[in-house]
């Protein structure tokens, strides 16, 4: 009997062990994100949400829009983030200002600009030279998607400051509503602004500034270096998810792509979510790998340089760090 109740005791405390051991192997490590914007443009970071990819190796990611991508960038310095996606060009200027925590980027989510030309009437023969003497409606002075947009005009060589009439002082979120009310022939809209105003034809899409301006890392996901150095299993597990997201975002349907990032954009219509998908996909927006280029830096670093905002040119090897890109696609 007292042989029996020990063999008893023994069982229960393994049981108690195992179960232990079964509850630590199935928690989550949280990793908060701080995302410049709320975009479709990033779906393949909300698929690795909605369809289990971070889950499955092991992460709880918290995604949080910072409206901004010095807020984005405030946010990931000052600890309020692990990670942040936003444009490249902000770990430049960080860099620029010499930081002792350099910002790396380590995960390339999409790789090209994501606005487009729209146009008030249909223009199915438009020409660039079109636009010679018009009011353009452009972007915010300094930001990457006006530094784009700039790039993209001289190379079809128009001067967008004497060969047209560039405005610039409007707020981003009140360009749209200034288009609707009559200012401007032109302008340049992301998504899926670009789309409603198709739907409600209140615009035209005519050109797209990501096609024009060639593959550059236009959102990517990046990390102060000492968090990477003190966590390189967690980056390694994020970027593996986030691989698998940009393999299933090209692998489905539009639709369905659109149905799983859904829950994200409850004020925007299921058929215009996928019209988007289908619009970003067809033009590659969404890159296929994380894998960040030397061919993609440079080019970001010419649009900036171009329009005078790189103090000086900085290395590929310094600011990027492919390995975990690399890993992730074996």
């Amino acid at each position: 009997m007292k042989r029996l109740s020990i063999g008893l005791v023994m069982l229960f405390t393994i049981a108690l062990v195992l179960s232990a051991c079964g509850s630590s192997s199935n928690e989550l490590i949280n990793v908060e994100v701080s995302e410049v914007t709320r975009s479709i443009f990033y779906a393949p970071q909300y698929v690795a949400v909605t369809e289990g990819f971070f889950k499955e190796e092991g992460l709880a990611v918290e995604i949080t829009t910072a409206w901004g991508g010095d807020k984005a960038m405030t946010a990931l310095i000052s600890d309020g983030a692990d990670i942040a996606l936003v444009g490249s060009e902000t770990s430049i200027y960080v860099y620029q200002q010499g930081s002792d925590d350099i910002v790396v980027n380590f995960a390339q989510l999409t790789q090209t600009d994501g606005t487009f030309l729209v146009a008030k009437d249909p223009q199915p023969d438009f020409k660039w030279d079109d636009l010679k003497g018009t009011v353009f409606l452009g972007q915010r002075v300094g930001g990457m998607p006006q530094m784009v947009g700039e790039y993209v005009l001289k190379s079809h060589r128009i001067d967008p400051h004497n060969d047209l009439e560039l405005i610039q002082n409007i707020d981003f979120a009140n360009i749209p509503n200034a288009f609707a009310s009559g200012t401007g022939k032109y302008v340049q809209l992301f998504e899926p602004q670009a789309s409603i105003f198709e739907k409600q034809g209140l615009g035209h899409v005519i050109a797209s500034f990501g096609t024009e301006s060639g593959n550059l890392p236009y959102t990517v996901f990046m990390a102060k270096e000492s968090y990477i150095k003190d966590n390189p299993e967690l980056i390694q597990k994020f970027t593996n998810a986030v691989y698998k997201a940009q393999q299933w975002v090209y692998e489905q349907p539009a639709d369905v792509v659109a149905q799983s990032i859904a829950p994200y954009f409850e004020d925007t219509e299921l058929d215009i979510i996928t019209s988007v998908v289908e619009r970003y996909r067809s033009q590659e927006s969404f890159d296929k790998n994380p894998v960040l280029s030397e061919a993609e830096w440079n080019l970001l670093q010419d649009i900036i340089e171009e329009a005078g905002e790189l103090e000086k040119r900085v290395d590929y090897s310094v600011l990027v760090d492919t390995s975990f890109a690399q890993k992730a696609m074996k």
